[in-house]
């Protein structure tokens, strides 16, 4: 049962991931360019986590290092798709969508374009007419599943006023 761990593992990370994201974004404080400085630093943890953390485990392992070419291009497209994925992200935040409801929606949909190219690279043995009902009901509660949470997003909270510095205060005329 270690894979459902490792999965959810991956639930709670990418489930985090759009909100951080957005607040990174956010914070670098710059509306034409905060979120491609926010993608740079993915890109970075990237770096670190997913070329220097394998490297080390497979030099530990004591790889032979041999790469097939198949192996390498799909591997390479696999990144190409989640990077212009994350990518595709922070453009919808900049078009003014919310993690809320952007979140939900690539975590509504991709689970159901992921079973269908699952099933189309991997067909079945009794062909499509053979897939259970489960398969496309569920297919169907994901789409609406996601509808529903997009549409009945929490409201945010109203945004307080910030109090202003003491030092614009003091500059104020008559202020002592």
């Amino acid at each position: 049962m270690n894979w459902l761990l490792y999965a959810l593992l991956t639930v709670l990370t990418w489930g985090l991931y759009g909100v951080y994201l957005h607040s990174g974004q956010m914070a670098m404080l710059d509306s034409v360019n905060g979120r491609y400085k926010a993608f740079l630093f993915v890109g970075v943890a990237y770096f670190i986590i997913a070329v220097l953390a394998p490297l080390l485990v497979l030099k530990v392992n004591g790889s032979d290092f041999n790469f097939p070419s198949k192996g390498i291009w799909l591997s390479l497209f696999a990144g190409a798709l989640g990077a212009v994925g994350a990518f595709g992200i922070l453009l919808a935040f900049g078009a003014k969508g919310t993690p809320t409801v952007v979140m939900a929606i690539v975590f509504a949909a991709a689970p159901i374009v992921n079973a269908i190219a699952a099933t189309l690279m991997h067909p079945p043995k009794d062909g499509w007419g053979g897939i259970a009902w489960q398969f496309w009901a569920g297919i169907v509660l994901a789409a609406f599943g996601g509808c529903l949470v997009s549409y009945y997003k929490p409201a945010p909270a109203p945004k307080t006023a910030k109090a202003a510095p003491a030092a614009v205060a003091l500059a104020a005329p008559g202020a002592r």
